[in-house]
């Protein structure tokens, strides 16, 4: 991690502007989250305040930061697109069927649950993305499909 961070001098030589990269990295290693102290380590690592790093890290979506957060990141889209085509129904269902509200992980630390704003696929709304993968054009049935295919 520390050689690949490093790296990024050469692209971003402001320290402020390695912190998405420096984050980037770090939660990868870190099977897709990053703890409180991942985000002070890496503002000790660039020699900048620890606020700029939790500002970036809570600001952007890309970072998980759900403790403990599930091996399966449920992400889904309530940006006007996704909600006028039903996402609410959606989240609404993945609640009832996982038991978790966003922002919580399964007791098996298998889903986690996030709301996030646009995931850029306006034109086949409502959708989510679990870690990778986007499931677009989404109906209650297709989710629990999904899922079953997660179990």
């Amino acid at each position: 991690m520390i050689e690949e961070i490093k790296a990024l001098e050469n692209l971003y030589p402001d320290k402020r502007s390695q912190v998405m990269g420096a984050l980037w990295v770090v939660q990868r290693a870190r099977a897709w989250k990053l703890t409180k102290a991942d985000l002070l380590d890496v503002a000790e690592f660039l020699d900048i305040s620890p606020v700029e790093v939790q500002a970036v890290a809570t600001f952007y979506t890309m970072y998980n930061l759900i403790e403990p957060m599930g091996r399966y990141h449920i992400q889904v889209c309530q940006n006007i697109s996704c909600t006028l085509l039903g996402a609410e129904n959606l989240i609404a269902h993945l609640e009832k069927v996982l038991g978790i509200k966003p922002g919580e992980s399964t007791a098996d630390k298998k889903f986690s649950i996030s709301t996030v704003e646009c995931l850029g696929s306006c034109g086949t709304a409502p959708m989510m993305q679990i870690n990778d993968d986007y499931y677009e054009s989404l109906t209650v049935e297709k989710v629990d499909e999904i899922l079953m295919s997660y179990k």
